[in-house]
């Protein structure tokens, strides 16, 4: 992405910019048209006589994103400067945007927007968020870097599906908090109001149909104005630089940085399937089937959004926009340079602790020339002791250590009985693992707790 011409550059996005801030100005005017006409608009405050409702609101701000239509529409690189955000800010995002921020970051926000959830679901509050995202993402397209990643037409399905995410995420939030709040009123949930009977034929049949003849006319017009992401014929002795998997399986690709093959690629998504498969077995709670809520199932919730969001889609969206040329980390506005060089020299668990405890000269202990079989396998499970304890001590000791430590994990055991509890935990203690592991390998350079290459076993 190297020596591009910005005045071409801008020319080339000025269309679609300019179409882009047109269809958000209509989409806010079309909302106050409608906050007016519904008679509820909210009065915020008077200058003078005259009543500022939030209807004039949206107005206004549709008022200011028309305006920069014709900007992006110029295509000059001067305009254009002015609907960008600031290169400081750009090298700022990049600076942070590693790994570890990444991560972190990103479980911080959900653990915010767990807690302030009531503030943030109003459809009004929702409503501003979606416009910060859309002009945020308006304002990074005019730089090179990140409009070429986006608009990558193997990234605008994805593009568009985080979008939906986010939609769908807050209307299961916002009806959530409802029949929360419905409940503490001792009323029953709105889908309980909402039983009302519909037939297959002829209502969902016709549904269907003009919902299948919609999404068909969609795709036409998709395939029509976004060329298929063709390349040349594979060829063994020319791979594409990042060579990535189709996004469903980034997640798993990026798991394979972590984990051995075996691990990342089979242990792994056998334990999600079994997991998800063994939830009805585990679940004792029997409240929150067939409506919406968090309150009753916090637990459940919590546990659901985290390996989703953070095990999964925020792994689709690294491995889709972060992840460049030799699998690098790329901040959003950082040029993919083929010929960047990170020097990381992963260490094995064993190798930091036999240097820390030297008593094998600071090395491993290595097996005496002639060994049996036997004897190099107590001297491969004497250099592993370290990482074998510590897993043993997670997978086996922490559990019932959770029961003595705490009471709500107590409270659980105590519902669940032994088996349903240790399978539970073990699968969560799995599923921590890997956030865990992630963070070692960026921190301080660990690759496997447990590495046994001479039995095909690293962990």
């Amino acid at each position: 992405m190297h020596g591009y011409d910005p005045a071409q550059f801008y020319a080339s996005i000025s269309a679609f910019l300019g179409t882009y801030y047109l269809f958000i100005a209509g989409m806010n005017a079309l909302v106050a048209y409608l906050d007016w006409m519904s008679g509820r608009a909210t009065t915020l405050f008077r200058i003078g006589p005259f009543p500022v409702t939030s209807s004039v609101i949206w107005l206004a701000f549709s008022l200011f994103v028309l305006i920069l239509s014709p900007i992006a529409y110029s295509g000059d690189p001067t305009l254009m400067s002015w609907i960008s955000i600031p290169q400081v800010v750009r090298t700022a995002i990049n600076f942070l945007m590693n790994p570890t921020t990444y991560t972190i970051g990103a479980v911080v926000i959900l653990g915010i927007l767990f807690v302030t959830r009531k503030l943030w679901t109003p459809p009004i509050i929702a409503w501003i968020i979606f416009n910060l995202a859309l002009l945020f993402m308006g304002f990074s397209m005019t730089d090179y870097n990140f409009a070429q990643i986006v608009t990558k037409a193997d990234n605008v399905p994805i593009v568009g599906l985080i979008f939906l995410l986010g939609f769908f995420t807050w209307l299961a939030t916002y009806k959530a908090v409802q029949n929360d709040e419905r409940a503490r009123l001792g009323l029953e949930p709105l889908e309980k109001l909402e039983s009302e009977k519909i037939l297959v034929w002829p209502d969902l049949v016709y549904t269907e149909l003009i919902c299948m003849v919609a999404l068909t006319a969609f795709l036409v017009m998709w395939a029509v104005l976004l060329p298929a992401p063709l390349e040349e014929p594979a060829s063994a002795v020319k791979t594409p630089n990042p060579s990535k998997a189709p996004w469903y399986f980034l997640g798993l690709q990026e798991l394979l940085v972590y984990y051995d093959p075996w691990h990342a690629g089979v242990v792994l998504p056998l334990l999600v399937i079994n997991g998800l498969m063994a939830i009805p077995y585990l679940d004792f709670n029997k409240k929150g089937n067939g409506y919406y809520t968090i309150n009753e199932r916090q637990f459940a919730y919590l546990t659901f959004q985290f390996g989703f969001f953070v095990l999964w889609i925020l792994l689709i969206i690294m491995g889709t926009f972060l992840r460049g040329p030799n699998w690098n980390f790329f901040g959003p506005y950082e040029t993919w340079d083929a010929h960047k060089v990170e020097v990381l020299n992963n260490i094995d668990l064993s190798q930091r602790f036999w240097y820390w405890v030297p008593i094998f000269g600071g090395g491993r202990p290595v097996p005496p020339d002639g060994a049996s079989d036997w004897a190099k396998f107590g001297y491969a499970m004497l250099r592993e002791l370290p990482g074998i304890v510590l897993i043993f001590s997670y997978l086996a000791l922490l559990p019932p250590a959770l029961v003595i430590m705490s009471s709500y994990f107590r409270n659980l055991f105590a519902k669940m009985g032994l088996i349903r509890y240790m399978t539970m935990v073990s699968l969560l203690l799995i599923m921590a693992l890997v956030p865990i592991k992630m963070m070692l390998r960026w921190t301080i350079n660990l690759k496997y707790f447990i590495s046994l290459p001479e039995y095909m076993l690293n962990f």
